[in-house]
């Protein structure tokens, strides 16, 4: 039975609507949103690479969809940025707290890394078996590589890639999210949000891999070379590459949310009103 002290101090504690989120509690949000959408995203591409099951479809759809259940984890305790190029375009455009960045890249990252080493577990025989060197040849199972590592695209070229398709993103993402602008239902940004990533997956995957999320990149970079890929740093020229997918995107989440705020949101009315009935 509940004695009075303990319903007066049930009546002091806040309620689940009323807590703040601690910072603590916002960098586990986002590294496990990013954790998922790892799971999905690197999953499928080693059970399309290493187990040849799947198609160029279904890693598009399952980058996208894993996004989708990434934002779904973190949305209401950390927005979900997933992502270090959208975080640091909502500090600069969007007024995010700066002191933050640091520590959601930090947990991003780390997210991406225990995420891509469940998969590398999990895949480790069949990989072993496609690639018993761990070589190039299943290198693009965790990291991106100019022209998917077959075609001939530069590392320039697949930089100016990531700027461009990073851009998209960002801008994207922050007109789906503006309440001023016609932004979904919040229950629905998610779905929406993910089936941005599969258009840009669909569209722009060809040059570099469409990895628009420097955490995406090099968490499963850094697992993959503590694992067995000498290579992993470097693309199938012998170049160092792993520079490219973090700084393209992060130059592209500026370009992007400048465009944005510069562009679109000057002309939006100061206040969010509801849809006409």
């Amino acid at each position: 039975m509940t004695t009075e002290a303990q319903k007066q101090e049930n009546l002091d504690l806040p309620s689940a609507a009323d807590r703040v989120p601690s910072l603590a509690g916002e960098m586990m949000a986002e590294f496990f949103g990013t954790m998922v959408l790892i799971l999905f995203g690197v999953g499928v591409v080693a059970q399309v690479v290493a187990a040849n099951i799947g198609d160029h479809d279904s890693i598009a759809w399952a980058w996208g969809l894993g996004v989708m259940l990434g934002i779904y984890v973190a949305g209401r305790i950390s927005g979900a940025h997933i992502n270090p190029a959208v975080t640091l375009a909502l500090a600069l455009f969007q007024g995010f707290p700066w002191r933050k960045v640091a520590p959601y890249a930090t947990a991003q990252v780390a997210g991406a890394f225990v995420g891509a080493l469940l998969v590398r577990w999990n895949y480790s025989e069949v990989l072993a078996k496609f690639d018993p060197g761990h070589t190039i040849k299943s290198q693009g199972v965790f990291s991106t590589l100019p022209g998917n590592g077959t075609l001939p695209v530069s590392d320039l070229g697949a930089l100016r890639d990531q700027i461009i398709g990073t851009a998209i993103l960002v801008l994207l993402v922050i007109a789906i999210t503006d309440a001023r602008n016609s932004a979904p239902m919040a229950n629905l940004t998610p779905f929406i949000v993910g089936l941005l990533v599969v258009a840009i997956g669909m569209a722009w995957g060809t040059n570099a891999g469409y990895a628009i999320n420097p955490a995406r990149d090099f968490g499963p970079r850094l697992m993959s070379f503590l694992t067995g890929y000498g290579g992993a740093w470097r693309d199938q020229y012998g170049n160092l590459y792993f520079w490219v997918p973090i700084l393209g995107p992060l130059i592209g989440a500026v370009v992007g949310g400048a465009l944005y705020k510069y562009c679109v949101a000057r002309f939006l009315p100061r206040e969010a009103h509801s849809p006409t009935n």
